[in-house]
């Protein structure tokens, strides 16, 4: 056997080495398409929907291949919260299909998202405790993720049950929120890395979340009675004002305690920024408040000068990090050339 054969390339070595949380990344440039198509910059969307592809892609052979080779790292990693970036990038992916009319295969990346999220959860909330970063929130993400895409799905497709469906995890996304809240370091606003976001940005997906649900009841699908109805839309209105409220918090905190060296956990941050953005947009537009509509804009491009900051830093540690793998190659195949 060639010293090639048994050992890995850079890239590949380089790629095992991605955590959990990178995931984010898929999450964050998913959503920032989603945004961009509310305000009708189709190319830039498509261009952004491009990119999450090939990353979530990546990621997903990288998920597959670490379950065959290595099991028990695969298990170590999915009771990380990190894990559910899986099932919240997947989702996202499937609602900017959706919306681009891709019915089909948004519905096989929701039932995808479906098979992947009671097994991640189980395993993500038997190892949560307390004081726990942002990452906490991600199985609220993840949940309304999958309610997010149902109700996206339902009104595109015209069925009713599907929007019954996302009931569920919507309802349950928001227990699963103030489970979270509890077990949140709030020192994290001062200190996080970047997954502190999603404190926030968990708020903003599950107003999301309702302005789906909402837009699908407006298709002419008897759904739920008036007073549901008025339920829902009050919930959703609150749910974006929390979610508006933490924002501003969180801007602050990175004004006073400023964190500017780039870390994964970054697109942890950029996906909050764009999911505010893609809820105020949506929110306005199905509860009728063209004011939000501006606001909306503004915080999309604050999103996307966030996506440029974080993916240049990335782009820099990934070359590092490449270099580096592959002298540890190098030395590796020296050491064990024959002499």
């Amino acid at each position: 056997m060639s010293s090639a054969t048994r050992h890995p390339s850079a890239l590949r070595t380089w790629l095992e080495q991605r955590p959990p949380a990178a995931g984010a990344a898929v999450m964050a440039t998913g959503i920032v398409s989603v945004a961009l198509h509310l305000t009708g910059r189709e190319v830039l969307s498509r261009i952004a929907l491009a990119l999450a592809c090939v990353a979530w892609l990546i990621l997903a052979a990288n998920f597959v291949h670490l379950l065959c080779a290595n099991r028990p790292q695969w298990i170590e990693r999915a009771g990380t919260p990190g894990a559910l970036t899986a099932v919240a990038a997947t989702t996202v992916l499937g609602t900017r299909f959706s919306l681009l009319g891709w019915t089909l295969l948004a519905a096989v990346l929701l039932v995808l998202a479906a098979l992947l999220w009671p097994w991640l959860l189980l395993l993500v909330v038997q190892h949560w405790g307390r004081r726990m970063p942002g990452a906490v929130f991600l199985g609220c993400v993840a949940t309304e993720g999958l309610a997010v895409l149902a109700a996206t799905l339902s009104a595109a497709t015209s069925t009713p049950w599907l929007a019954h469906a996302a009931l569920v995890p919507f309802w349950l996304g928001i227990v699963l929120y103030l489970i979270a809240l509890f077990r949140f370091d709030l020192r994290q606003v001062a200190r996080g890395s970047g997954d502190h976001w999603v404190a926030g940005g968990a708020l903003a997906i599950s107003a999301l979340a309702g302005a789906k649900l909402l837009a699908a009841a407006g298709t002419g699908m008897y759904l739920w009675n008036a007073d549901d109805q008025a339920v829902l839309h009050d919930l959703t209105v609150f749910l974006l004002a929390l979610d508006l409220a933490w924002y501003a918090v969180l801007l602050a905190a990175e004004i006073a305690w400023p964190r500017l060296r780039y870390d994964v956990r970054r697109w942890s941050t950029v996906f909050p920024l764009g999911m505010t953005a893609a809820a105020t947009l949506s929110v306005s537009a199905v509860v009728d408040v063209p004011w939000l509509d501006a606001p909306g804009r503004a915080l999309l491009w604050i999103a996307v000068a966030g996506w440029l900051a974080v993916a240049t830093g990335a782009v820099a540690r990934a070359r590092s990090g490449l270099r580096s793998a592959a002298a540890d190659s190098g030395t590796a195949v020296r050491s064990t050339a024959p002499r």
